[in-house]
Formats: C-alpha cells, sequence, structure tokens
C-alpha cells in the first residue's frame, strides 16, 4: 500500500474501539518480531498530566547524553508519525506504509482484529528495533494496568500526577484510577513517582510494595535550569525526569541538564505562536486547567485573554470552565473536530454564572473574530487535545486527521 492507502486502513480500524487488555497487544508484538532487542532499556510513563512533557524530557535528556532513544506517544497534533520518533526524528511515510501494509496481511485472518492504538504501537516497537536504539520511552495511551504498551517489558515505571480523567475506563474514583495507572509497575523493578494526592501516593506505594519494586517519590521541582516549556508544573516534570534517567544510570551532568531543558519541545502545552499572537494548550481536565491558569497568570499578570474553547465528552467541563474563568475576557465556544465532540449547547450548559461568551458555529468563525481583536495580550485556545491540533493545522495552513486512539 502506498502512504495514503495505508493510513486509511488504519483508520478504518477504529471501528474496532478501544479494547483494554494485554493477550492481543502481545501476540501482535510476538508474531511480528516487534519486541526490543536483548540489552534495550524500556521506560514506561503513565499518569493522568505530564506524561507527554515528560516523555519528551527523558527523551531530550538520553539524546543529549548521546543516547539513542526511541519516542512513542500519542495521540499526535497534525500528523501520525508524531507518535514515533527516533532521536528526534519522525518516522517515514514510507516506512509507516510498509510497516501498516505487512501487520494488515499478518492480521487479515485473525478472529479479534487489533486495535488502531495495538497496531500503532506495533509499528513503533518494529521501527525501533530496525533503528537499534538503545532505550525506548513508552507514553501509555490509557491508564496502565491494561494499556497495550505494558506489553512491552519495562526496565523502569514512571507515574506522573494522577488526577479524575477517563472515569468511563478507568473507574469513577481517585483509587481506581490510581490502581490503573500503578498497573504498570514490574516486579522488582524501580518505580519513580511524581508527588501525589493522599490516595493515588496510596495506592502505589501499596502496589510497589506487593510486587517488590523501589519506590522513589519526587516531591521538589527542578530548579537552576531553563527549561523551555512555560509553568511551573514543567519543573516539577523535569524533576521526575531526571530521577528516571538518573536511574536507568544515563550519564548525566549539570551540562548535559542544562542543553536537553533548554531545547525540550513539546507542542500544544502552552504553546506559543508567536506570527498569530495565539497561544495553544490541551488543558481538558481539573488538574490540566489549574496549570494552564498558574501559567498564565505567571507569563501575563493581571492580563485577561480572549479564549477559545472546545471539548469533548466526559470531561468534567463545567469544573475547567469554572476553573479559567478568573483568566477570561470572554470565551468563545466552538466544537471540535471529534466525534466525541461537545455540541454548543452542551458547552453553554457548563459555563459558570457571569461568564461573559461568544457561541461561534465553526473554529473559522471563532478564529476569524478572535484574530480582528485589538490584541496586546495573547489568544488562547484551550479544551480538548482535537481543537488544538484543528487549530494549529489551520493556522499553520496545513492538513491534520485526528484518531480518537
Amino acid at each position: 500500500m502506498i502512504y495514503k492507502d495505508a493510513i486509511d486502513w488504519l483508520y478504518s480500524t477504529q471501528q474496532f474501539g478501544i479494547k483494554l487488555g494485554l493477550d492481543q497487544p502481545r501476540r501482535l508484538l510476538k508474531e511480528t518480531l516487534c519486541f526490543p532487542k536483548a540489552g534495550v532499556k524500556v521506560i514506561h510513563v503513565a499518569g493522568t498530566n505530564g506524561k507527554g512533557s515528560t516523555c519528551a524530557m527523558i527523551d531530550s535528556l538520553a539524546r543529549a547524553c548521546g543516547t539513542r532513544a526511541g519516542l512513542f506517544t500519542s495521540p499526535h497534533l497534525l500528523h501520525y508519525g508524531e507518535r514515533i520518533r527516533v532521536n528526534g526524528v519522525m518516522i517515514s511515510e514510507s516506512i509507516i506504509a510498509e510497516y501498516l501494509t505487512d501487520i494488515r496481511n499478518h492480521v487479515a485472518s485473525w478472529e479479534n482484529h487489533p486495535t488502531f492504538f495495538e497496531i500503532t504501537l506495533a509499528v513503533a516497537m518494529r521501527y525501533f528495533r530496525a533503528q537499534n536504539c538503545e532505550l525506548i520511552i513508552l507514553e501509555t495511551g490509557m491508564g496502565g494496568r491494561l494499556d497495550a504498551t505494558t506489553a512491552v517489558p519495562a526496565d523502569i515505571a514512571v507515574i506522573t500526577p494522577i488526577a479524575m480523567d477517563h472515569s468511563q475506563w478507568l473507574g469513577d474514583t481517585l483509587e481506581k484510577i490510581a490502581t490503573e495507572k500503578a498497573g504498570i509497575i514490574v516486579p522488582g523493578k524501580p518505580v519513580i513517582s511524581a508527588a501525589q494526592e493522599h490516595t493515588a501516593h496510596t495506592v502505589i506505594e501499596e502496589e510497589a510494595n506487593r510486587n517488590i519494586s523501589p519506590i522513589e517519590f519526587i516531591d521538589h521541582s527542578l530548579e537552576g535550569y531553563h527549561i523551555n516549556l512555560a509553568g511551573r508544573h514543567q519543573r516539577e516534570n523535569a524533576a521526575l525526569a531526571v530521577a528516571a534517567c538518573d536511574r536507568i544510570k544515563l550519564p548525566l551532568n549539570s551540562d548535559i541538564v542544562r542543553q536537553a531543558l533548554s531545547e525540550v519541545t513539546w507542542p500544544g502545552r502552552f504553546e506559543k505562536l508567536d506570527n498569530y499572537n495565539i497561544i495553544l494548550d490541551a488543558a481538558h481536565n481539573p488538574h490540566a486547567a489549574t496549570a494552564l491558569v498558574a501559567t498564565w497568570e505567571d507569563q501575563y499578570p493581571n492580563q485577561k485573554a480572549h479564549i477559545i474553547f472546545g471539548a469533548v465528552e466526559q470531561k468534567n467541563t463545567d469544573k475547567v470552565l469554572a476553573i479559567i474563568a478568573p483568566i477570561t475576557e470572554n470565551l468563545h465556544l466552538t466544537p471540535t473536530n471529534s466525534a466525541r465532540t461537545l455540541t454548543l449547547v452542551d458547552l453553554q450548559s457548563a459555563l459558570p454564572s457571569g461568564i461573559a461568551y461568544t457561541v461561534h458555529e465553526s473554529l473559522d468563525n471563532a478564529l476569524s473574530v478572535v484574530n480582528d481583536l485589538n490584541k496586546t495580550t495573547p489568544a488562547l485556545i484551550c479544551g480538548s487535545i482535537f481543537l488544538i491540533g484543528q487549530a494549529k493545522a489551520q493556522l499553520m495552513g496545513t492538513d491534520t486527521r485526528s484518531s480518537e486512539q
């Protein structure tokens, strides 16, 4: 298959939905010879917020040490290849097409078809093996215990801050969600966790104890270094990333840390598009919204923003809107390009009282209105990651194709 046909086939597999479980991804990785080679280190990262940023920092630290690193993250913003990188470079379309063609042929007779995410993981693992990666960094898609990435044997589990999210899949209490996230812990292998709320802390500690896995909670932020990602929370993510790299004995020193953190990038997280005087931030749950507000108030004290906002189902949108209300000059509501988007009626029903807002039938209309305003302060686009990818594509004049996995 050529790239377009291969991607069309892959996106068609979304009809199989999300299937939590390890038997099928293990089978796919085994039969396509995609498990890591002997001696390759694997860092597995789970959590609710900060997973992507922490993975990006670990990747940057590893590369600054001269380690050949493979990075697997999800979802993508613009291009599917963003999910799979070696030494910071995206996998090529030709290799994606080749690998997807092979997988399509291999699984054609399977009674239970692999999902979009399971197939993407197999593509990544095959690529990392072919590229002779010395270190693989895997971000969970959702949860941990039954996430496809947990089929890959890890040398260290890293757990970022845990909060309420994906409740329909992971449980309706923080304890249940933390149990799923802590499911990435491997018996006898070390665990590095961010500081957690008491309930999540207890769950992680108990799971590490049950697995006889040494555990360290990182309850401080990393100071004294410039980090090329805005926000106080990124200093906490950096401390977590450094601790993880130190635990697997990467040869870190202050110069390497300084270089890596000054160069790290992670799109869609308080990302400034200077040509448009716009900031993009995928704050889609209350914990992330709190970090966004703190970052905004640090970067733009005593200033409010015109905010374009869209969300998808089951994201505590009313709480998110209440949190961002204090930094809002006017809220511009728009649907996203996700099948799970909240309608404009849904968004309006989630608004806190007293907030000024405008309803837009499309993102195009919202961008046009906001761009016409005479702004000394940047506009802010936040909420669903689908909205962030859609907005970035439109502003950059390129195409994007979002996925639900």
